[in-house]
């Protein structure tokens, strides 16, 4: 994190960009890239992010579901204002701040949502695989906004492999198709508040790079959700947790803000200088590392269905990646 002001003051200026694309062509994999190192800042908030499930349920069971939320975002806040401060807002472009910033935080009003009017365990599961459908739709719309011959069609094969194995290793044994038509029938909203939140950042990742002109309001969108939390939580009433939380509360706090803020910190560096293609196959390894992270952190064992779909998640951006390579 520490090292993202430093990797932006490395990049090349716009003439000696231009001389290296010249002797070096870029490969279909880089897309709009300037710096592979900001790809792989990208990448590594796909990390950061498999922390987070497990890590806010821990923080949940201490402070209470929206007192926990909000203190994650204005902890997270806070450490971005000191790591990623942002260039003054008058430099931001309108359009960017609006449409980007109106997305970042429906997105995470409609997830934080979702996942709280899920009645049951199974409703939160079918629930969170319905806001993992984010990547594969990511990868879509990258396709589509490449303006490639065919990159659309060339990308379902391998999206719906990854799918697949997404539905299989967040789902595993549990996962009954039957009962979640009938969860859904009962309890549509969670659901398609999920599938809301899937379509608004699928959209935010593949639109943003191109409207903000370089400006990077990963920080202020951040802050507002912060806002937006703290209003959700007076407005419900639940006040502060009936006993004080111990120290593993607060670290869980910390260690939960980290990896949430420290994760689009990354995200919104490598969307913008970075390559869109590549951030938008690894995607999908986010709830692979999210379901892996939470049975660690809450002691549950990963069976058989978990490693198969791991093994078609792997499969299906491999499918990608070839089909990407001979666009």
């Amino acid at each position: 994190m520490g090292n993202l002001g430093t990797v932006n003051m490395n990049q090349n200026s716009p003439a000696n960009s231009a001389d290296s694309a010249d002797s070096n062509p870029r490969t279909p994999l880089l897309g709009h890239a300037a710096s592979h190192a900001a790809t792989v800042i990208g990448l590594a908030a796909i990390v950061l992010w498999g922390f987070m499930a497990g890590l806010v349920r821990l923080v949940s069971e201490s402070f209470g579901a929206t007192l926990g939320s909000a203190l994650i975002y204005t902890v997270g806040g806070v450490l971005l204002l000191i790591v990623r401060r942002p260039k003054p807002i008058s430099q931001a472009p309108r359009k960017y701040l609006i449409i980007g910033g109106v997305m970042f935080v429906a997105y995470e009003a409609s997830i934080s949502l979702s996942i709280g009017l899920a009645t049951t365990n199974a409703q939160s599961v079918e629930v969170s695989l319905v806001n993992y459908l984010w990547p594969t739709l990511l990868v879509l719309m990258t396709a589509a906004v490449s303006r490639k011959h065919g990159a659309v069609v060339k990308a379902i094969p391998g999206a719906v492999v990854a799918t697949v194995g997404v539905a299989m290793a967040v789902g595993g044994e549990n996962l009954n198709v039957q009962e979640a038509i009938a969860n859904i029938a009962g309890n549509p909203l969670p659901y398609v508040l999920a599938l809301a939140g899937a379509f608004i950042w699928s959209i935010y990742a593949s639109v943003t790079p191109s409207i903000s002109n370089g400006y990077d309001g990963t920080t202020i969108f951040f802050c507002c959700v912060a806002v937006v939390l703290w209003i959700i939580h007076f407005v419900s009433g639940d006040g502060l947790p009936a006993t004080a939380p111990g120290i593993g509360g607060y670290m869980a706090l910390m260690a939960c803000a980290l990896s949430i803020a420290g994760g689009y910190a990354c995200w919104g560096y490598g969307m913008l200088h970075g390559s869109t293609e590549t951030l938008a196959i690894g995607s999908y390894a986010t709830p692979i590392f999210s379901t892996a992270s939470s049975t660690l952190l809450l002691g549950v064992a990963l069976g058989m269905p978990f490693w198969i779909g791991v093994a078609l998640v792997v499969i299906g951006s491999l499918i990608n990646v070839w089909f990407s390579r001979r666009s």
